[in-house]
């Protein structure tokens, strides 16, 4: 089969390289799924960049979509054919979805309802679900206030969504560039983080309290906003992300006298409810045709260097989607 792969870490172009590999059978409990796409996400491009390898040979990207053409002993043969989405395709595996064919574990390989396009299903794995699981621990519900940092980017457009389709008033952060697409996920304020005083915003556009919960994608910058009442009183911080990997300091005296409760999580490490409610709450809108999709970009699988180079670029708004 075609694959991309790399075997050190550096430079897209540096090490990335497409040929040809062994096409995976599935084992017992297993199913192979040839891909029509496969997703490049920022966790891709730090992972070829930086971190140790887990086998001489990296097949990149974790999410991906296309259709079961093989199952292995134990999976129904009724799942040929099937449609799927792909969740953790790379993690803590060698081969993941920037291949025509992948092989992983039955559950990992998610109905794709007829509605919804392979481009999009290639969003889902890490995107789609991070939000949802966020938008559940921040706890959006009718009468409550999320703040959702970086509300054009995509996690963010998708949590945006799911939070307002919950009941909850969502104001996101957006630079003036991407503010219409964070307003086409139905926010109903938008303060440009670039030019303008956050905490001071989010405190005048709810009336002194501050927001009830923030979903956040980058601590660095948002726990520097909580001795600034950004948070209401009781007031719950969930955060998946940072730009600056390092320790970062967070005010003792902010989250004592607010009684604020910070709350972290990789969605690779979902436990297995988490992720099943979580798979379930999605599945769910993508049948009723209730989410939008943003694909940002389209590459080749033989360009797959100049796909996670956009992603580096982070001027890409949506998704990038690289196409077998």
């Amino acid at each position: 089969m075609k694959a991309a792969w790399y075997e050190t870490n550096g430079e897209a172009r540096d090490v990335l390289v497409v040929g040809e590999v062994e096409t995976p059978k599935p084992g017992p409990g297993e199913v192979r799924v040839k891909l029509k796409t496969s997703g490049a996400n920022p966790s891709d491009v730090k992972s070829r960049r930086g971190r140790p390898l887990i086998a001489p040979r990296i097949i990149p990207h974790s999410d991906g979509a296309g259709v079961i053409d093989l199952v292995g002993e134990g999976v129904a043969e009724s799942r040929v054919g099937e449609r799927v989405w792909i969740w953790n395709g790379q993690w803590k595996r060698a081969f993941g979805t920037a291949a025509e064919y992948i092989v992983v574990p039955g559950v990992q390989a998610v109905k794709l309802p007829d509605n919804t396009s392979f481009d999009a299903g290639a969003c889902f794995g890490i995107p789609a679900l991070t939000a949802v699981h966020g938008v559940t621990l921040a706890g959006a519900a009718p009468g409550k206030t999320i703040l959702v940092t970086g509300g054009a980017a995509a996690v963010g457009h998708y949590a945006t969504q799911m939070a307002v389709q919950r009941g909850a008033r969502v104001i996101v952060t957006a630079s003036k560039e991407r503010a219409d697409h964070a307003r086409s996920a139905d926010a109903a304020e938008i303060i440009d983080y670039k030019n303008e005083d956050v905490a001071a915003r989010v405190k005048e556009l709810t009336g002194g309290k501050g927001a009830d919960a923030i979903l956040d994608m980058d601590l660095s910058s948002t726990a520097p906003l909580l001795p600034k009442g950004v948070l209401a009183q009781y007031g719950k911080l969930v955060c998946y992300g940072s730009n600056v990997p390092a320790d970062i300091p967070v005010s003792f005296t902010a989250g004592l006298w607010g009684s604020l409760t910070i709350q972290f999580y990789l969605v690779y490490e979902l436990r297995q409810e988490e992720r099943s409610a979580a798979v379930t709450e999605l599945t769910w809108m993508l049948e009723a045709g209730t989410l939008k999709h943003t694909i940002g970009a389209r590459f080749p699988l033989d360009d797959i260097a100049a796909a996670q180079e956009a992603v580096e670029g982070g001027k890409v708004i949506g998704n990038v989607v690289v196409e077998m």
